[in-house]
């Protein structure tokens, strides 16, 4: 039981549930605020007793959920008596906690101030310390820039000058630490640091003049602890330069001397003579590494390297000039270019020898890959280093780039595409003037031999890692394949009265045939070794050339490669159609004979022609006949392209055979066999499929075997499924009015 809050008992239940439900609803949603003076005021100013007794209603629904309320507040004391007894509790263990966390405040403030305390009087010590070991070493340094004066002088008379040397070393760090030493010792060390460099600077020069390598290394060794590394690294660099040059010059006087010498022109060796020079400065860098660091760090290497780089511009450039001396190239560059302007007298002594040019073209090549190589090793062991002044690695990759060997090797690579340009030239032209046919070939020898010239010159251009030589070459195989090479092609092709001789019988027809069919073979093969050395002088240049602006040259250069083998393609085309027009005439009768075949067939007609072809076998016989035998002498390519186009020929003429026709729908069934016999026919003789040459045919006997005109509908549109349609909705109308059967009114009115 609950009281009210007039004392009154209440029992709840399910029904007083819903009440309080609607009471706190219409509590809620009550116009007026009840207890509030505005509420008053609103209630004395009532006159209708409808609003009043509304009101009223209001006032009851607001009392009742103020009980609901009150109720619900009276319900959870007992469970807010239990939480403040506990919270009762709790403060009681807070005010334990609280007096033991003052006790511990106390005694860690009293902790703090002990060490602080301490740590104070150890900082006392530590000062006081410092200073004792300060002193002990003020005199230990006192007592040892004595010692290293002794020592200094003693090491002298004895010409122990690496002693001498850690001496100085040991006393000049000292003095550096502690200035404010005694200037008397110091004078006497100076005095006695510059007897002993007056002393390595005598010996150095006179084991450099000597050629005594181990004295020589032992005195370099010692400008690094008197201070003076730059002028050690400056003095033994230049012996390194010495030695790389008197090496050279012996060399390079016992070359001219052969060249002087005509029973040794055999040994005369400029490649040799090169790689040894570079070989020389690439070993003094390498065996001398560990000096050069000693001396200089890792700017030490690079300073070597400028240095003995100036030795390469001096030694390679003698070597290469005399090399372009020996074989003459300026005169050979002459002698081409007059060639290529025909302003020498023709005959066959006429131009330079081939021969000779490509033994110059590979002398040429190793000397320009050797110079890449060197070049390209020594920049990257510059790039390699890590701790270099930045303003050295710049002077340093300059100094190949700027150099007089870099500069005479540009002056002979543009002697290497003269010469290669003609080489090319010219063994293209002995290839296309002596072309023969090859046993067991479809092709002559002009196909292969060409390409194989172009092949190895292009692998040699881009060998150079020369960008101007790949291009110059790379442009002269376009212009020789485009012009010389094409007119050569197609000049096999200029057969007069074709027709004639392939038909007229004798062994002349088979010489014809193999003649002209091999004239397509080489234009075919032709396109595809174009694409072929496309793809490979682009696999190998991407190799050889990183940068995209260089990449892009030889694109462009290829692209035009890519539209040759296009050209090609149309000059076979050609050949291909003017083969056709001699063949197609020799079976034009049979075709011209189907526009008599009757194709309103009745039963006993249909059932007659099945065994007694009327014409499919008569045709497809004439084409074996006429086209067969040319498939042994032509590439599968050409011979695909030959049938298709004789297909084409076939197809066109019966297509408009049968739209002249007029069909029963035996008729059409008729059409259907007969294109079937057709297709399987030529697909055994082509290995491209030939359903989509047929297509409109095997369509047009779809619509006349149909049973009425609105059948075509379940075929036509929406309903075609994968069938595509090759006939306009305008000529399906028009094969639908070749039944004989079929209504005007009926095919006018399908909605195609």
């Amino acid at each position: 039981m609950q009281s009210t809050p007039n004392g009154s008992s209440k029992t709840p239940n399910h029904h007083d549930d819903e009440e309080s439900t609607t009471t706190t609803t219409a509590a809620t949603s009550s116009s007026v605020a009840f207890g509030t003076p505005e509420a008053l005021e609103y209630v004395r100013t009532l006159t209708d007793v409808g609003a009043m007794t509304r009101l009223l209603h209001e006032c009851i629904a607001y009392q009742r959920s103020l009980d609901l309320d009150l109720d619900t507040l009276l319900s959870q004391r007992t469970d807010l008596d239990k939480q403040l007894l506990n919270l009762q509790k709790s403060a009681d263990v807070l005010d334990i906690v609280r007096s033991e966390s003052n006790h511990v405040l106390s005694n860690v403030r009293s902790t703090c101030d002990l060490a602080d305390h301490v740590s104070g009087k150890v900082r006392e010590l530590d000062l006081a310390q410092s200073r004792v070991k300060d002193t002990l070493s003020r005199i230990d340094a006192t007592v040892e820039r004595g010692n290293c004066i002794e020592g200094v002088k003693n090491a002298l008379e004895n010409e122990d000058y690496e002693s001498a040397a850690r001496y100085i070393r040991t006393f000049l760090e000292i003095d550096e630490r502690y200035k404010d030493g005694s200037n008397e010792q110091r004078e006497q060390l100076l005095v006695s640091k510059d007897q002993l460099v007056a002393i390595v600077r005598r010996k150095l020069s006179v084991a450099v003049d000597q050629r005594e390598h181990n004295t020589i290394l032992r005195f370099v060794k010692l400008y690094s602890p008197l201070g003076l590394e730059e002028e050690g690294l400056q003095a033994y660099v230049g012996y390194l330069k010495k030695v790389i040059a008197m090496r050279s010059r012996l060399e390079f006087e016992q070359l001219v001397e052969l060249m002087d010498q005509n029973q040794y022109q055999n040994q005369v060796n400029f490649i040799s003579c090169l790689t040894n020079l570079f070989k020389d400065i690439v070993l003094a860098i390498e065996e001398n590494n560990e000096i050069l660091r000693g001396l200089c760090g890792e700017d030490g290497i690079v300073y070597a390297i400028i240095e003995l780089q100036e030795e390469c511009d001096s030694k390679g450039y003698l070597i290469l000039r005399k090399y372009m001396e020996y074989r003459k190239l300026a005169k050979l560059s002459s002698e081409i270019n007059a060639h290529n302007q025909n302003l020498l007298s023709v005959g066959e002594s006429e131009g330079p020898d081939p021969r000779e040019v490509e033994l110059y073209l590979e002398e040429i090549l190793s000397l320009m890959q050797l110079g890449e190589d060197y070049t390209e090793y020594m920049v990257s062991k510059i790039k390699a280093l890590t701790s270099v002044d930045p303003e050295l690695v710049p002077k340093a990759t300059k100094s190949f780039k700027s150099g007089s060997f870099n500069k005479i090797i540009q002056d002979i690579t543009g002697f290497y595409v003269i010469l290669e340009g003609f080489f090319m030239v010219e063994n293209v032209r002995k290839a296309i003037r002596i072309d023969e046919h090859v046993p067991d070939s479809l092709t002559t020898s002009m196909v292969d031999d060409v390409f194989y010239v172009l092949q190895s010159c292009l692998r040699r251009a881009i060998t150079t890692s020369n960008i101007s030589s790949v291009i110059a070459v790379l442009s002269g195989s376009g212009s020789l394949l485009s012009n010389e090479y094409h007119e050569a092609l197609q000049q096999k092709m200029r057969e007069p009265n074709l027709s004639t001789k392939l038909f007229l019988g004798g062994v002349g027809v088979e010489k014809t045939g193999i003649e002209f069919a091999t004239a397509l073979n080489n234009i075919d093969v032709s396109s595809e070794y174009v694409l072929k050395l496309k793809h490979e002088i682009e696999e190998q240049c991407a190799e050889v050339f990183p940068a995209p602006a260089e990449r892009e040259k030889v694109k462009s250069c290829l692209s035009e490669l890519a539209d040759l083998s296009n050209t090609f393609k149309q000059s076979l085309n050609a050949g291909l159609e003017q083969l056709v027009a001699t063949v197609t005439p020799r079976f034009r009768q049979l075709l011209d004979g189907v526009a008599l075949i009757s194709y309103e067939l009745s039963e006993s007609q249909y059932a007659d022609n099945e065994v007694n072809d009327p014409w499919v076998q008569r045709l497809l016989h004439s084409v074996e006949t006429n086209v067969a035998w040319l498939q042994p002498l032509m590439t599968a390519n050409n011979y695909d392209s030959f049938v298709h186009l004789v297909i084409d020929f076939i197809v066109k003429r019966l297509e408009g055979i049968m739209m002249q026709r007029r069909f029963s729908q035996l008729g059409g069934l008729q059409l259907d066999r007969d294109t079937r016999a057709l297709v399987s026919h030529f697909s055994s003789m082509t290995q491209r499929t030939v359903r989509d040459k047929f297509a409109r045919l095997t369509q047009m006997a779809t619509i006349l075997n149909l049973e009425k005109v609105s059948e075509i509908l379940d075929f036509w549109g929406e309903n075609s499924g994968p069938m595509t349609w090759r006939l306009t909705p305008a000529e399906v109308r028009r094969v639908l009015g070749l039944r004989i059967d079929f209504k005007s009114e009926a095919i006018a009115a399908l909605k195609l």
